[in-house]
């Protein structure tokens, strides 16, 4: 199957010429305005012409060429990405380099107060989503490389709390009040550390089914992984995510453990989504592989379970996740 999948990832780049399949990536860091709230910090990734070199990004190094620009061609589809808690823009960067070689940009958003170094607003979920909007507005309208993106061709992919940002964005609406029985029945769950950590004893009645959730019907197909607070949505809270998925869920998941997370999601999308589940993977293993650097300063999210090959494992996932968006962005 996986032959047969790489097969028809090919077919598909030899026979839609409105994408350009990349000899390099150009990279930018971009500072989104944001209204009266701090300036959103962006990175993006997008096809070029121009050389590339090993340049750092954080405690890893990407390939690219910082500042080239967009590469000419046809106009181009964009992919918005949101990370999980504690995270940044760069946590999968290996997979955003893959979507730009095959002619996609992909912009991906820290999201203020929910980063590695700022932890300020861990809990306001009803921010993220927003955070997108505005992101896809900046691309479409701002960024130096506008003209080149097709404003019909918007797909979304997000890990953990940001699977639940693009669930959210994509047209979902979640109902927070459930998590006060959940962290009853599972005060040693993550989710619930977060809260306890926030000192939140309950989210505010805003942040509730019917809350202030932002939605962007621009989002056209959407990449799901290991979604945080699945449960939150169920059946009547996903109606109105019509758009194609593709779920990605990890057989032994610690962090968020089944079936309240992914699982809930899948058993609740009104159409059932193209699935992948990846034995003997944890949560973080769908993060970028971590280098040694990494490694010794956050061990947590690099530990893999022995014989799981975290590098293999991604280049089969960035391989699928750029097929399944040359499929439902043509």
């Amino acid at each position: 199957m996986k032959i047969l999948l790489s097969l028809l990832a090919v077919l598909l780049l030899a026979t839609a010429p409105h994408l350009c399949w990349a000899r390099n990536v150009g990279f930018q860091q971009v500072a989104v305005s944001n209204g009266a709230d701090r300036p959103l910090v962006v990175g993006v990734w997008y096809p070029t012409d121009a050389p590339a070199a090993d340049t750092p990004l954080g405690t890893f190094t990407q390939a690219v060429a910082p500042g080239a620009p967009v590469q000419a061609g046809p106009r181009l589809p964009l992919v918005v990405m949101s990370h999980g808690n504690g995270g940044w823009y760069g946590e999968h960067y290996d997979t955003a380099l893959e979507l730009a070689r095959a002619g996609f940009v992909v912009a991906a958003v820290s999201h203020t107060g929910d980063t590695y170094d700022d932890q300020s607003r861990a809990t306001r979920m009803v921010d993220r989503p927003a955070h997108m909007k505005r992101l896809i507005d900046y691309m479409l309208t701002e960024w130096s490389g506008a003209g080149r993106l097709d404003p019909a061709r918007i797909g979304a992919f997000g890990f953990s709390s940001g699977g639940f940002t693009v669930l959210v964005a994509a047209g979902g609406t979640p109902d927070l009040t459930l998590l006060a029985e959940h962290c009853r029945l599972h005060p040693g769950y993550y989710d619930c550390g977060v809260l306890k950590r926030a000192g939140a004893a309950g989210l505010p009645a805003a942040f509730a089914a019917g809350g202030p959730w932002t939605h962007d019907g621009r989002i056209r197909a959407a990449v799901i992984v290991a979604p945080a607070l699945g449960f939150t949505f169920g059946k009547a809270g996903l109606a109105g995510v019509g758009l194609p998925i593709q779920l990605w869920r990890d057989l032994d998941d610690h962090v968020l453990p089944n079936p309240d997370y992914a699982e809930a999601v899948r058993v609740s999308l009104p159409a059932p989504p193209e699935t992948h589940l990846v034995e003997h993977a944890d949560h973080f293993d769908f993060l970028a592989p971590c280098t040694a650097r990494l490694a010794a300063s956050a061990p947590l999210i690099c530990r893999s379970e022995p014989g799981f090959d975290r590098a293999a494992f991604h280049t089969d996932f960035d391989r699928e996740v750029v097929r399944f968006l040359l499929e439902r962005l043509p």
